[in-house]
């Protein structure tokens, strides 16, 4: 029905009561959005036009008011700012009038009636898909958005799937339905995303589907079954088998390559082989080949698939001769002849015969027939075309006839890839990080031995699937490097000579450890305290959760605070702690944390309040001191601190000595913070006893145990190197560097120290330096002269020591030695040389070999790699002199020439 139009009228009053404009506004009608008959569930959805003038005043609102035919007033439905509405709880079979009026602050427009009524009835339609084409295309790594229309009445629901299964949305790969439409968009397509998707929409009417084919172009996968059919001297015969995957689109043509199995390059044999077979000729007999192929279409070339390398030559030998030849029957006109198959047949089957003749006084024989004669039996063959792994097995032939039956089995393989591992693939030993898969070996081997699986990942979130290993030989393997949390999907696919075979597939499994948190520390406690910090111990948690407890954390509170505050920056690992920092005075209440892998445990019952003060308590003394050194007038004692610090720091110690035959003490020092001390001022040959005590805050501790009696008198020890074995390593110096050689050691008295090197004084070469317990020599500017042993001795009245020390300088090699011209020629000579006595750190790897005519100043180089210690030099000029001059080269660069001290005369042997 067509609702008429009005243009709104406005309507001025010029009266003095008002000096505004009053409004009327009048509304132009369009026919309700869905036909004059109502949906099944008797709501109505009507819209209109604005007016075309608003009065002057923006309309706030429009008022839908509706009317049955039995009634005489009106009933408002909506008032809204919308051009439309939708009318619930009419009902099923009554007649509706409706009509819509505008409102701005002045007031409402006149009305505007929907002339025809509505009747309410059953309006209900199943969906309809409205797609005009159901195949899409699109080029790997571009989207694809596919929209597909629909109606139905009342609103279907929408649902998608893929080859068969539901449609999982991914980052990638999002559905996106309205009420008229619902689209999907897949994001940088992929060869994952070929495939059928079918789109199914459902009301309470029925249910409809379509399917929609979705093509991804980009490069084709490698050929399979690549084979080498035929081998002969000069050409072999290769034939493959189109890629299980073309790209999307048809495979415009196959690219042949060839390669001496000596040469690293790749020849093309053709570029446009437009079948899937190839004959390939001019190849050199005996010679080793490799062939590989890649498929191409109009996006790009597809990976190489190499062959096996193949030698050019025959496969077999000219067979032996016929045997037993013998004329079985003869005529005026025709004789009939026999024979017996050859003893060889060259290793391939005998395919005919040719049979020559001549008369007995004739030399010439005369071939009968043009073409290899074949002789044929009674015979019957089965043959089963493109053979799949399920034609293997035994085929049984029987023969019948009147005098019997025979029966023969004949069993047949067919050399495929192989067919899926035995499921179910298994998941064990799962954790955040890493899992353990097996799986069972293929029921359908292809007819050959399983080489190895290919085991791949795959987070569930993702479209694309990750090697985990190429190469595995074992049906277990460990999967390392998961990430925590991710789900993750696994396949399996074994493979043989054949290629690969079909993928086995895990259920999804997501990354998460087998343990739980630790629980709570137990009893804890302080055990100590002082003005400013307090040691707090506790005992471990009754359950580690699974994983092992890699630490605590502790935290304290004051008895007036609220919040909790970490004592530990990093965890502690041991059973107690300190807890530094705390104010004099003030309580403080402790509780631990322990923590594994997979965090932290709940908080420990906090210990007992405890106040922050220092104790009152003594040190322990120490434990019994023990004399180190001596001499005549002094003598050297050390001891441990002691067990108990009475709760307050060590602030010091007390050192007392007495002679060995009298009471009284003597105090040595009333406070050392050290834990040796050196007494001076004894007596030289009197024997003396030692004690100490310890200091805190709060007093002297009791005295220790005294020392063993000490005489005051200088001690005698032999000198000694105090080095560590990297020390005696050669030391390796670079060429105009420097280096120092370190050595500690010990001796009483002081040894005297001295440094020897071979035909050097290293007093004049290096920097020497000594004290009572060290010795260093420093060189500066190295050269390949400062190799060598460096010898240190120690002497002192109680013995001697010494130690060697070796440097290696790397530098380019010193000269040559011993050059010798010899085999002297008119226009020849040999020059020989040896080694140089300093090969500078690296051995000589060649040598430059130069010559200078006498008449000249300027040399000429004969060659730059020689590798042995003599060099020919031909080509010479008769009775011209000749100087020869000889320089090594090492991986440090190239060294200090030696020349022939004399010129060598040019002259021929008498």
């Amino acid at each position: 029905m067509e609702a008429q139009k009005l243009m709104a009228i406005s309507l001025r009053n010029e009266t003095k009561k008002e000096s505004e404009y009053q409004q009327k506004m009048l509304l132009a009608w369009v026919h309700p959005v869905s036909p004059v008959s109502i949906l099944k569930y008797a709501n109505a959805r009507l819209s209109w036009e604005k007016p075309d003038h608003d009065g002057g005043s923006k309309i706030t609102c429009y008022i839908v008011e509706m009317q049955t035919k039995e009634e005489e007033g009106w009933t408002t439905c909506s008032e809204s700012r919308a051009l439309e509405v939708t009318v619930t709880g009419l009902t099923r079979g009554k007649e509706y009038f409706f009509r819509v009026c505008a409102a701005n602050e002045k007031g409402r427009s006149e009305p505007k009636s929907l002339l025809a009524p509505v009747i309410v009835k059953d309006n209900s339609t199943g969906p309809v898909i409205n797609l005009l084409c159901n195949t899409f295309s699109v080029k790997a790594g571009n989207d694809l958005k596919i929209d597909v229309p629909f109606k139905g009445t009342p609103q279907p629901t929408v649902s998608w799937a893929k080859d068969g299964n539901m449609l999982k949305e991914t980052s990638r790969v999002n559905v996106l339905t309205s009420d008229t439409s619902s689209q999907i968009t897949i994001k940088d397509a992929a060869r994952i995303d070929v495939g059928i998707y079918e789109v199914i929409v459902t009301n309470s009417v029925g249910t409809t589907s379509a399917e929609i084919i979705v093509n991804v172009f980009e490069r084709p996968g490698p050929p399979c079954e690549f084979n080498v059919d035929e081998v002969s001297a000069d050409f072999v015969t290769l034939s493959w088998q189109p890629p299980n995957y073309t790209g999307g689109c048809q495979i415009s043509n196959y690219v042949v390559e060839k390669r001496d199995i000596g040469s690293t390059v790749w020849q093309t044999v053709s570029a446009t082989v437009a079948r899937t077979s190839i004959k390939i000729s001019r190849l050199t007999q005996g010679t080793e080949y490799q062939f590989r192929i890649a498929a191409e279409n109009r996006y790009g070339k597809s990976p190489f698939v190499e062959s096996e390398p193949v030698v050019a030559q025959y496969p077999f030998k000219p067979p032996g001769p016929p045997t037993d030849l013998q004329v079985v029957n003869a005529t005026k006109s025709v004789m009939v002849i026999a024979w017996s198959k050859p003893e060889s047949d060259g290793g391939s089957p005998i395919i005919g015969y040719h049979i020559e003749c001549k008369d007995q006084s004739s030399i010439l024989w005369t071939k009968l027939n043009r073409s290899p004669m074949t002789i044929t039996k009674m015979h019957t063959s089965l043959l089963i075309r493109e053979c799949v792994r399920k034609d293997s097995g035994q085929y049984t032939l029987t023969v019948q006839n009147t005098g019997g039956t025979l029966s023969k089995v004949v069993t047949c393989k067919v050399l495929d890839r192989p067919g899926p591992p035995a499921g179910p693939l298994q998941v064990s030993g799962l954790s955040a990080e890493k899992c353990t898969l097996s799986w069972g070996p293929p029921l359908e081997n292809g007819g050959a031995e399983i080489m190895n699986y290919i085991v791949e990942k795959c987070e569930t979130s993702r479209v694309s699937w990750t090697l985990v290993y190429g190469d595995m030989m074992a049906t277990t393997c460990k999967v390392t490097k998961l990430l925590k949390g991710n789900e993750y999907l696994f396949r399996v696919r074994a493979v043989n000579i054949y290629g690969e075979g079909e993928t086995l597939e895990s259920e999804p499994i997501k990354a998460m450890d087998p343990y739980t948190v630790p629980s709570a520390p137990t009893d804890v406690e302080v055990t100590s305290a002082t003005a400013d910090s307090m040691t707090i111990c506790w005992k471990r948690p009754d359950s580690d959760g699974g994983s092992r407890i890699s630490g605590y954390i502790i935290e304290n509170r004051e008895k007036q605070g609220i919040r909790w505050k970490r004592v530990n920056k990093k965890a502690v690992y041991d059973l107690r702690v300190k807890a530094s920092g705390l104010h004099e005075g003030c309580e403080y209440e402790f509780r631990v944390f322990a923590e594994n892998a997979a965090g932290l445990s709940e908080p420990s019952n906090p210990c007992p309040l405890t106040l922050a003060e220092d104790p009152k308590f003594l040190p322990s003394p120490p434990a019994k001191p023990t004399i180190i050194d001596s001499s005549k007038s002094s003598i050297t004692l050390s001891w441990n601190k002691p067990l108990f610090d009475g709760g307050a720091a060590i602030t010091g110690y007390k050192v007392e000595f007495r002679k060995s035959t009298e009471e009284d003490w003597t105090v040595g020092v009333n406070n050392t913070d050290k834990t040796d001390f050196t007494v001076n001022g004894l007596t030289s040959g009197i024997e003396y006893v030692f004690i100490v005590r310890s200091i805190n805050k709060i007093g002297i501790s009791e005295p220790s145990p005294e020392t063993d009696a000490q005489v005051a008198m200088d001690r005698e020890e032999e000198p000694r190197f105090d080095i560590s074995p990297e020390m005696r390593k050669t030391l390796l110096v670079k060429d105009g560097g420097s280096f120092t050689l370190t050595l500690p050691f010990t001796g009483k008295p002081v040894p005297n120290v001295t440094w020897e090197k071979a035909n050097v004084d290293l007093r004049v070469r290096g920097l020497i330096n000594t004290t009572s317990s060290v010795t260093s020599i420093t060189v500066e500017g190295a050269t390949r002269d400062d190799s060598g042993k460096y010898m240190v001795k120690l002497r002192n009245v109680a013995g001697n020591a010494s130690l060697t020390l070796n440097v290696r300088v790397l530098d380019s090699p010193g000269p040559p030695t011993h050059i010798v011209v010899k085999d002297v020629t008119k226009n020849s000579a040999t020059v020989t040389w040896d080694i140089p006595e300093n090969e500078g750190g690296a051995p000589v790897k060649n040598y430059y070999v130069d010559i200078r005519d006498i008449s000249r100043t300027g040399w000429t180089r004969l060659t730059d790699k020689c590798h042995r210690l003599s060099y020919r030099v031909s080509d010479l000029e008769e009775g011209g002199i000749y100087f020869f001059r000889i320089t090594g080269e090492n991986e440090y660069g190239i060294g200090v020439p030696a020349e022939t001290k004399e010129g060598t005369k040019m002259r021929g042997t008498i």
